[in-house]
C-alpha cells in the first residue's frame, strides 16, 4: 500500500464542488488522503449549486473513529442537519459497515487525484506529463489558487504555463495570465529589487523553492540560482549590487584576493565559484542595458538612471564593508572607479595636454560618464582649457583683427572658464583644487590677451572713424554691413538685439539653433579663404545708451529708445522699406497671446523689416541668473524661441547682435570696489589711468568729452558688486557678435554662404576624444594649433586623383547625370565626396555644400536640397550609398557602397 496523498483545503473544496452536485441529500465525504491543512482550515464554507455549505474535517485511523465522528457531526456539530463532514482517513473501504457506507457519498471513500483538481482549476483537458510527477508543483498550484482563480489553459496545461502562472500568484514575478514576459535575467534582477517579492520567495517551502529555482536556471540562465538563494536568505534587494560588485572584482588585478572577500558578501548564497563569472556577466548585462536607457533620456531615462545610480552606490557601500575598495580603483563600472578616474585627470591637468587627454578618455570610456554628464562635461573643458594654455599666443595687430579673434577662439576660452567656475557637482576636494588652479592659469593669461587689446585700442580709437574704421567693422555700421544685405532682393530680416551678449553667450546660443530648421549663415568670401562669423566693435565706453543707439541708428548715436526707433525707422526709410522696432513690454504678448498681436502683425507684411530688443542677459547683470550656469540656450532669453517660431513661419532670416558684452564678477564675497576718482559707471571713468586701467580718446568715445579711463583686467569695478558688468575695455566687453540665420527650407541669400556647424569651434576645443559628427570639418582641425598649421584651402581640392575624383569620372556617373536634372557639377561632387570620407563619412548637410562651394566657387545656396541632388546621383538602383540620417541633420556617405556603385572609380 502506498503513501497516502495529502489533501489540503483547496483539495477538499475541489472534491466536494464536484461531487455534492450528485450526492443525493448525503452529508457524509470520506476521502483517501491526510490531511495536509492548518488545524484553523478544518471548519470552513463551500459553495454547491450556489448555496454555501458548511464543512468539517476531521482525520481518523479506525473504523470506530469514523463511526463516532459521524455519530459527534449529527448529534453534536451539526444538528440543523445542513453541514457536511469531511473524513480523512486511511481506512479501506471493506473495514466500514454498510449502515456507515450508506451515508457516505458514492458510499465509498474517494481518491483525491492532484492532476485531475489541477486540471479542473485550469478549465485544462490534459496536463503536461512532466507535471504529473512533480507533486510540490501540484500542491503548490492547489494553495496558491487566487481569489479569482487560475486563468484558462486551453486543452493541455503545459508546465511552463503552469510555473508561470504560479510565479506571478506566489511571488509577483510577471502578472497571473500574462504570458508574454521574458522571464530572463534583466526580468530577474528588476524583480529582486522590490521588497514583496524576495520576502515572499523565502517563505515558500524548501520543496517549491528548489523547483522554482532549477525551472528558472533553465529560463533566465545560471544567474537564477545566485540570484534566488539571495532571496531566499532575504538579501535579494543586494542581487543586482553583489553582480555589479562581482564584475568589478573578478575583472581587477587581484582577482584571486577579491574572490575570497566576495565569497564572504555572498555567504551561503553561493553555491560555488563557478557560479560567480556567469552571475557576474548577467548582472553587468542588465545595467548595460539600464545605463543606455538612461543615456537614451526622457521620463524613462530618468528612472533607469536613478535606478543604475542606486544599486551601484551600494556596490560601493558593499565594496567597502568587504574591504575591496582598494580593489577596485579605476574600476570602468562602479561610480567609485569614476570618481578615481576624474582625480586621476585633475591630477594631470598642471602638465601637458597629451597626458590629460589620455586620462580623458579613460573617464569618457567609464560606463557611467555620459550618466554623470556634468562632471564629464567639465573635464572635458578642463582639458580644453589645457589645450588651449598650451598654444602660443598669436601676435595682435589691430582691433578688428582682436574681435574676430575673440569671437573664433578666445571667446570660448571665456565660455569653458565659466562653466569650469560653476564646479563640479561631486564637490570632491581634489578636483576642485584642479579646477581652480587651472582657472587661475587661464584667467592670467586672459588678461595679458586684454592688457595687449587694451594697448591697441588705445591707438585705434585716436583715429577711428565711420569712415576710416581701419580694418574692424563698427558697431554702427553692423545694419548696413549684415541686415542690409540680408534685406537685398525682397528679403525681410528680423533683428534682434540680445542686449549685453557678449561672445561666450553668442558661440552657446548659436549652437542650440536647430540645424534642421535653421542654417548659419556669414559674408561669402573669395575661394581659399575661410568665412567666418562677422564681430563689430563697440562704443565706448561701453554702455547701452552710447552702443544700442548707434547700432540701431546706424551712426554714432547717444539716446534711450525714442532715440533708437526713430533711428532704426529713419535708416531703414532711406533703403526704402519700413521698419518697426520692438523694445521690452511692446513685443510679448497679453494674456493668451505668446507674443503681442502688434509684432506678428509686423512680421507678416512682406514690407516692414521687424527689429526687437531682448534685455535678458543684461538683466542679469545685477543679480545673476536664478540657476547659476555659465550657459545660455536659445530657450533661457525670455521669448526668444517664440521670437525665432515667429520668424520661421514668416520666412524671415535672423539678425542676432549685440550692444556689447560684459565680464562677470569673480571675485570673492565681500570685495569693495576699487577707490579712484571721476567714477561714471561700473568699468569706466575720467581722469589718469592705473594698474589695469587703459586711457581712451578720440572719435570712439562719446562720453566725458571724448576722454575716458577704463578698466580692462575683468576684477576692476567701482561701484556696488553685481553679478556682472560692462563699461570697460576688455575683448569681452567690447567685442560685439554679430550672428545670421535663415531658414533651413530657403536659399542663402546671395553674397553669403552657409556656416557649417563643424567649422564654428576653435581648433583647441575639439580633441581626440570627440565623436566624428562632433569633429570640426577636416581642413579646420588644425586651425589655431602649432602642429597642424591652417591649410590653404577648406577642403580636399579637386583635380588631385582622389576618390571623389575618380567616382565622378566614371563611365556609370556621367550617365546617371544625364537623367538628374540641374545635377551640380561634377566639381562640387567630387569635392563634397573627399570631404564625406575625410571627415569618416558624416558631415552636417552645411559643410557638405561648403566643401562644393570652396572647390567651386558657387554658392550652394540650399545646402539641404545639394545633399538631396548626392542622394539621386549617388543611390543608382536603390542603394544607399549616401543618405541624410538623423532627421536631417547629418549627411552619412558609404564608402565601401560608392566603390562597389562606382568601380571605375577604385583604381587611380
Amino acid at each position: 500500500m502506498g503513501t497516502r496523498p495529502a489533501a489540503g483545503r483547496r483539495a477538499i473544496e475541489v472534491l466536494l464542488e464536484t461531487e455534492l452536485p450528485q450526492a443525493d441529500g448525503r452529508r457524509l465525504v470520506l476521502v483517501d488522503a491526510v490531511w495536509a491543512g492548518h488545524d484553523e482550515e478544518r471548519t470552513f464554507s463551500v459553495k454547491v449549486e450556489g448555496e454555501s455549505r458548511r464543512v468539517h474535517v476531521t482525520d481518523e485511523t479506525s473504523p470506530l473513529g469514523i463511526a463516532d465522528a459521524w455519530r459527534r457531526h449529527l448529534t453534536e456539530t451539526d444538528p440543523d442537519g445542513d453541514g457536511v463532514l469531511v473524513v480523512t482517513s486511511g481506512v479501506p473501504a471493506d473495514q466500514l459497515g454498510w449502515d456507515l457506507r450508506g451515508h457516505a457519498v458514492r458510499r465509498r471513500p474517494l481518491t483525491v487525484e492532484r492532476t485531475d483538481i489541477v486540471k479542473q482549476l485550469f478549465g485544462a483537458d490534459d496536463l503536461d506529463t512532466r507535471m504529473v510527477r512533480e507533486t510540490w508543483l501540484l500542491d503548490a498550484l492547489l494553495e496558491a489558487e487566487p481569489p479569482g482563480g487560475w486563468p484558462r489553459a486551453g486543452s493541455v496545461l503545459t508546465r511552463d504555463q503552469a510555473l508561470r502562472a504560479l510565479l506571478a500568484a506566489r511571488v509577483g514575478l510577471g502578472t497571473i495570465g500574462d504570458e508574454s514576459l521574458d522571464l530572463d535575467a534583466d526580468t530577474l534582477f528588476d524583480w529582486s529589487r522590490s521588497s514583496a517579492g524576495p520576502r515572499r520567495f523565502a517563505e515558500l517551502p524548501p520543496q517549491e523553492r528548489e523547483g522554482l529555482i532549477a525551472w528558472l536556471e533553465q529560463a533566465a540562465g545560471p544567474s537564477a540560482p545566485t540570484l534566488l538563494a539571495l532571496a531566499a536568505d532575504g538579501r535579494g534587494a543586494e542581487a543586482l549590487p553583489l553582480g555589479a560588485l562581482a564584475s568589478a572584482a573578478l575583472a581587477c588585478s587581484s582577482a584571486a584576493d577579491a574572490g575570497f572577500a566576495l565569497g564572504t558578501l555572498f555567504g551561503r548564497a553561493l553555491g560555488s565559484f563557478d557560479a560567480l563569472a556567469p552571475y557576474a556577466a548577467a548582472a553587468t548585462g542588465v545595467l548595460t542595458r539600464w545605463i543606455a536607457q538612461a543615456e537614451a533620456g526622457g521620463p524613462s531615462g530618468a528612472d533607469a538612471r536613478d535606478r543604475v545610480l542606486s544599486v551601484l552606490k551600494r556596490a560601493d557601500e558593499l565594496a567597502e564593508t568587504g574591504r575591496l575598495t582598494h580593489l577596485l580603483h579605476g574600476d570602468r563600472l562602479l561610480p567609485s572607479g569614476y570618481q578615481a578616474r576624474l582625480r586621476a585627470l585633475a591630477s594631470t591637468l598642471g602638465g601637458r595636454p597629451a597626458t590629460a587627454q589620455s586620462a580623458l578618455r579613460d573617464l569618457a570610456d567609464h560606463q557611467l560618464a555620459a550618466l554623470h554628464a556634468d562632471s564629464t562635461e567639465r573635464a572635458r573643458v578642463a582639458v580644453r582649457l589645457l589645450r588651449w594654455l598650451d598654444a602660443p599666443l598669436p601676435p595682435l595687430e589691430s582691433v578688428g583683427q582682436g574681435v574676430r579673434r575673440h569671437l573664433e577662439s578666445t571667446g570660448w576660452v571665456d565660455l569653458a572658464a565659466a562653466i569650469l567656475t560653476e564646479g563640479d557637482v561631486s564637490r570632491d576636494g581634489e578636483v576642485s583644487e584642479a579646477y581652480s588652479r587651472l582657472i587661475g592659469q587661464v584667467r592670467d593669461r586672459r588678461r595679458q590677451l586684454d592688457e595687449r587689446f587694451a594697448s591697441v585700442l588705445a591707438l585705434w580709437t585716436e583715429r577711428a572713424s565711420q569712415q576710416a574704421p581701419n580694418g574692424a567693422l563698427l558697431i554702427e555700421d553692423v545694419l548696413a554691413e549684415a541686415a542690409a544685405p540680408l534685406a537685398l532682393d525682397g528679403g525681410r530680416p528680423l533683428v534682434l538685439i540680445l542686449d549685453g551678449m557678449s561672445a561666450d553667450v553668442a558661440v552657446e546660443l548659436a549652437a542650440g539653433f536647430d540645424r534642421r530648421v535653421w542654417t548659419e549663415i556669414v559674408p561669402a568670401t573669395s575661394a581659399g579663404r575661410r568665412p567666418g562669423r562677422l564681430a563689430a566693435v563697440a562704443m565706448l565706453p561701453t554702455i547701452t545708451r552710447l552702443s544700442r543707439a548707434s547700432l540701431l541708428c546706424g551712426t554714432a548715436a547717444e539716446g534711450g529708445q525714442d532715440v533708437e526707433r526713430a533711428g532704426f525707422a529713419a535708416f531703414w526709410k532711406k533703403r526704402h522699406r519700413d521698419a518697426i522696432l520692438f523694445h521690452k513690454g511692446g513685443y510679448e504678448g497679453t494674456a493668451g497671446h505668446r507674443l503681442a498681436p502688434e509684432l506678428l502683425g509686423a512680421l507678416a507684411d512682406d514690407r516692414t523689416v521687424v527689429g526687437v530688443v531682448v534685455n535678458t542677459i543684461d538683466d542679469t547683470l545685477a543679480d545673476g541668473r536664478d540657476n547659476g550656469h555659465a550657459r545660455w540656450s536659445p530657450g533661457d532669453i525670455a521669448r526668444l524661441t517664440d521670437l525665432l517660431d515667429a520668424a520661421l513661419s514668416a520666412g524671415r532670416p535672423v539678425l542676432l547682435a549685440s550692444d556689447h558684452g560684459h565680464v562677470l564678477d569673480h571675485s570673492p564675497r565681500g570685495t569693495r570696489p576699487a577707490a579712484a576718482e571721476g567714477v561714471q559707471g561700473a568699468r569706466w571713468r575720467t581722469g589718469p589711468a592705473g594698474a589695469g586701467e587703459v586711457e581712451l580718446s578720440g572719435p570712439r568715445v562719446r562720453a566725458a568729452d571724448g576722454r575716458i579711463t577704463a578698466a580692462w583686467r575683468d576684477d576692476l569695478r567701482y561701484t556696488s558688486r553685481q553679478a556682472g558688468y560692462h563699461g570697460g575695455a576688455s575683448l569681452a566687453e567690447v567685442t560685439v557678435p554679430v550672428l545670421a540665420f535663415t531658414p533651413a527650407d530657403s536659399e542663402i541669400p546671395a553674397g553669403w554662404t552657409a556656416l557649417p556647424a563643424e567649422d564654428t569651434a576653435p581648433g583647441w576645443w575639439l580633441g581626440e576624444d570627440e565623436t566624428p559628427q562632433q569633429q570640426p570639418a577636416p581642413s579646420q582641425r588644425g586651425k589655431d594649433s602649432r602642429k597642424q598649421p591652417q591649410a590653404e584651402g577648406l577642403f580636399p581640392q579637386p583635380g588631385h586623383g582622389t576618390l571623389g575624383d575618380r567616382t565622378v569620372a566614371s563611365k556609370l556617373f556621367r550617365a546617371q547625370r544625364d537623367f538628374v536634372r540641374n545635377a551640380p557639377s561634377p566639381a562640387a561632387v567630387a569635392a563634397a565626396l573627399d570631404a564625406l570620407i575625410e571627415s569618416g563619412g558624416k558631415l552636417s548637410p552645411a559643410a557638405v555644400a561648403a566643401a562644393a562651394q570652396a572647390a567651386t566657387g558657387k554658392s550652394e545656396r540650399n545646402p539641404q536640397r545639394f545633399a538631396i541632388m548626392l542622394e539621386r546621383l549617388l543611390n543608382i538602383d536603390g542603394y544607399p550609398v549616401l543618405q541624410l540620417i538623423e532627421s536631417g541633420r547629418t549627411v552619412h556617405l558609404d564608402r565601401e557602397l560608392l566603390r562597389q556603385q562606382f568601380p571605375e572609380g577604385n583604381a587611380p
